[in-house]
């Protein structure tokens, strides 16, 4: 009698993990797909064909071409928050490292695919606010975490835009990225924030 209640259970289980391997898949072909070809290109068929799914799997899982992309960004936005602070596992940490791994969350697929998304939401009135909810999210916990990681005191006045003012020159030096390698100058610049949060937050 036990082995057969656990049948149908033992039969979901696998089918539960195709699904979100499946799901999985679409969001990371979603992010590669938005940052290599834009918001024109990136259809809900390209996507699916990358992800080696048809579109009715696709479209199972996303129900429009919106969905499907505010979730793929939320998703690799979340992972990189996760990566972020497994670098720092023991929290509070030298400065120069914390504003390096913060820099380097501006520069890469995520960050194309997340602009490419901007642009496509300040025309698309459907997307505008998905957008603008996703990214006051995601800012919100990535401030969050550079608080934690810098051993930050919001409670002194001016630490919350100094830290504030450190996402915003992360966001900057992204942009630049996005046209050419001006690693060496970023160097220098993540540098020179490293000793301006030391005397700003000691």
């Amino acid at each position: 009698m036990d082995a057969l209640k656990a049948g149908p259970r033992a039969q979901r289980a696998p089918k539960q993990d195709r699904s979100r391997a499946t799901r999985q898949r679409l969001l990371e072909a979603a992010v590669a797909c938005l940052a290599e070809h834009g918001w024109a290109g990136s259809t809900v068929s390209v996507v699916a064909e990358r992800a080696g799914v048809s579109r009715g799997a696709a479209q199972h899982h996303f129900r429009t071409r919106e969905d499907l992309f505010t979730a793929a960004v939320e998703y690799v936005a979340e992972e990189r928050s996760t990566a972020l602070r497994a670098l720092f596992p023991e929290g509070a940490a030298d400065r120069r490292a914390v504003v390096t791994a913060l820099v380097d969350l501006y520069t890469g697929p995520l960050f194309r695919a997340a602009l490419h998304l901007w642009v496509a939401a300040s025309n698309e009135e459907q997307l505008r606010p998905r957008v603008t909810e996703l990214e006051a999210r995601v800012g919100r916990e990535t401030h969050r975490i550079a608080v934690d990681l810098l051993g930050a005191d919001e409670s002194r006045p001016g630490v919350r835009e100094t830290v504030q003012g450190l996402l915003d020159m992360s966001r900057g030096l992204g942009l630049a990225n996005l046209l050419t390698d001006d690693a060496g100058r970023r160097d220098r610049v993540v540098a020179q924030w490293a000793t301006l949060l030391d005397e700003s937050l000691n």
